[in-house]
């Protein structure tokens, strides 16, 4: 099992992982998601450590695509029928290995990527099966801080909790 503390590469779902899994749409039948800030600063955080992130996802839309952005995520894959595949293509573009690599899922379709990885992780609001098929299980939902979680135990178990907030104190001296 990989450990919290060798993982260099999170992978994401999107529905039910980064969002709660709902689909709105408008009246004109734009979709819409609601992204959890507290995962999208443990995201940035991560990113601004000199880690990566990735996401993976069956479905697509503009609303990812616009999010992602804004926290300069570059890998993603929309669209995916083969997480599995999409991830072990990610882990070979960025040079890390799929024992470094935790994917975080929350239903069937992501068991084929979680499988492959050296940490898989379900949400806690995940399907039975993905958490069975988990080693590791968050307390939150999908959409409602659980990869925020997750990349707090993993700054955690690497030592670099205390850098990370720090660099939101003010300097001393200023």
């Amino acid at each position: 099992m990989s450990k919290l503390a060798d993982v260099q590469l999170i992978v994401l779902d999107v529905d039910g992982v980064l969002t709660d899994g709902s689909i709105m749409l408008d009246d004109s039948g734009r979709e819409t998601k609601r992204f959890n800030v507290r995962d999208g600063l443990g995201i940035a955080v991560w990113m601004r450590l000199g880690f990566h992130i990735a996401v993976v996802t069956r479905r697509s839309g503009g609303a990812l695509q616009h999010r992602m952005r804004e926290l300069g995520v570059t890998h993603v894959v929309q669209g995916s029928q083969d997480k599995g595949t999409a991830v072990g293509s990610i882990c070979e573009s960025l040079g890390v290995t799929l024992e470094h690599t935790a994917f975080v899922g929350d239903d069937w379709p992501d068991l084929s990527a979680m499988v492959r990885v050296g940490l898989p992780v379900a949400v806690g609001d995940a399907d039975s099966r993905v958490k069975s098929a988990a080693k590791l299980t968050l307390s939150r939902a999908g959409g409602h801080g659980a990869v925020r979680e997750l990349i707090d135990s993993i700054l955690e178990a690497k030592g670099l909790m205390g850098e990370a907030v720090a660099s939101f104190l003010p300097r001393a001296g200023l």
